[in-house]
This record gives structure tokens, C-alpha cells and sequence, in this order.
């Protein structure tokens, strides 16, 4: 059985074709993912949707995108508080940090 330490952390980017916040979300989180420091994010994995391809998706995200969500060990997502676009990637680095600590 795999340790918690071994087992990669799952991100979730509900995102559609065309939105520049969603592109400018995921181009800052694949910068996160690469610094070092305390707290690295070197093990997370991000899987991006595409809410057109799925009706509950665009119906629950529609106007909320882009939204970020952290996979649990159950499977289940915990939707992350909205990161301003104005964020740093140091400042994004260290609320995706925080808040696989929780």
C-alpha cells in the first residue's frame, strides 16, 4: 500500500476553451508546481475539465470559472477559495501549500 507521502496531490481546474483567467490560473499554477522552497508543490497533479464537455459541470461552474479544487483521499473535491488573478506565483504557491496542510 502506498504511503500518504508517495501518493501525488490532485488539483482540479474547472476551466472552458477561450477564458484568460482560466489559461492565466493554470500558467501560474505550472509555476507554482516548479519553485522550491518550503512547503514544494513538486508531487501535485493538475487535471484541467473542460466544463462545456459536461452539463452538471457547466451548470454548477458557468459563471464562476475559473474554479479550483483539491481532490481528497476519498475522491471527493473541496472547492478552494478564488485566487485573485493579481496573485504572484509565490503567493499562489503558498495558498495551494496552505491549503493541502488542511
Amino acid at each position: 500500500m502506498l504511503s500518504k507521502a508517495s501518493k501525488p496531490r490532485k488539483l482540479v481546474l474547472y476551466s472552458k476553451p477561450g477564458c484568460c483567467l482560466c489559461d492565466g490560473l493554470k500558467e501560474k499554477l505550472h509555476a507554482a508546481f516548479s519553485l522550491s522552497g518550503p512547503d514544494p508543490l513538486h508531487d501535485v497533479v493538475l487535471q484541467v475539465r473542460d466544463i462545456t464537455s459536461n452539463p452538471e459541470w457547466e451548470k454548477a461552474y458557468q459563471y464562476e470559472i475559473p474554479v479550483l479544487a483539491k481532490v481528497l483521499s476519498d475522491g471527493s473535491e473541496e472547492i478552494l477559495p478564488r485566487l485573485s488573478p493579481r496573485l504572484g506565483v509565490e503567493l499562489v504557491r503558498k495558498k495551494i501549500a496552505a491549503a493541502f496542510k488542511q
